[in-house]
């Protein structure tokens, strides 16, 4: 597939899972896809494990939120958690979708921070700007565009987070070199994401599921650590936090920007 087609699938598939969650019909669990009971998710086999969407945050983090938010969550991780948000900060949430880490964040940051959701589908920026209203949250914004081509002024953020998001790209060496320039000296990255065991080819990748259902465009252990080096942040870190598929893991990525 070429880069539009697969932009133009991924816009596609979010735009009905924003939809079908405000008009009240499915519940959005990750990979773009939505169903009513939770299943069927990643190639369409139900699975016991939680790996995507809304479980993945506590229940207390979960009623801080607008109901819409945190049922539109289509992410494999919690960014928020692992991010190191300190008050006053400006966070920069890649693919922001239904806005439910933007609205987090904005909390952990207070209102002397300001926190950013970016994301390409109006849809998506449609239910963030009502979630964001519901919840009285006035230290957001959100911004249409593309993670590869963020709408920000360079050293203008000192945290990145991101949820299941860069996998979707397919152009991730500008994404992660966006992140670096958005980022202000001695700024941190703190993303959930998917990634592939170095053993798996593209191909292999690929065989396991979609790119839009978060599996074939995943990055490897190793690209993931070798991109971020490229790009020019340090201290780089993959960890993995639960299985999605052979071979394939939802996991932590951690990066730094030199001072």
């Amino acid at each position: 597939m070429s880069t539009t087609d697969v932009r133009a699938e991924v816009r596609e598939k979010y735009a009905e899972a924003a939809l079908a969650v405000s008009h009240g019909s499915g519940s959005g669990c990750g990979c773009g896809c939505t169903t009513d009971d939770g299943s069927g998710c990643c190639g369409g086999e139900p699975t016991s494990a939680v790996t995507f969407g809304e479980g993945l945050y506590s229940a207390g983090e979960r009623a801080e939120l607008p109901e819409a938010a945190a049922t539109a969550s289509l992410g494999c991780g919690n960014p928020v958690a692992v991010a190191d948000l300190r008050e006053g900060d400006t966070v920069l949430d890649l693919g922001s979708g239904g806005g439910i880490d933007v609205l987090l964040s904005a909390k952990r940051v207070g209102p002397a921070g300001t926190v950013y959701g970016l994301d390409m589908t109006d849809e998506m920026l449609a239910l963030a700007q009502r979630n964001a209203r519901e919840a009285g949250a006035t230290n957001v914004r959100f911004l249409k565009g593309l993670i590869e081509d963020v709408p920000l002024p360079a050293e203008s953020v000192d945290v990145v987070i991101s949820n299941c998001v860069v996998n979707l790209s397919p152009e991730k060496p500008r994404v992660l070199a966006e992140i670096t320039r958005v980022l202000k000296p001695g700024g941190r990255v703190g993303i959930t994401d998917i990634v592939a065991e170095d053993r798996l080819t593209p191909k292999d990748r690929a065989a396991r599921g979609s790119h839009v259902g978060c599996i074939a465009g995943a990055l490897s252990e190793t690209e993931y650590r070798e991109g971020f080096a490229a790009a020019g942040l340090v201290d780089v870190e993959v960890e993995r936090t639960h299985a999605v598929a052979d071979g394939m893991h939802g996991a932590i990525v951690r990066a730094r920007k030199p001072e």
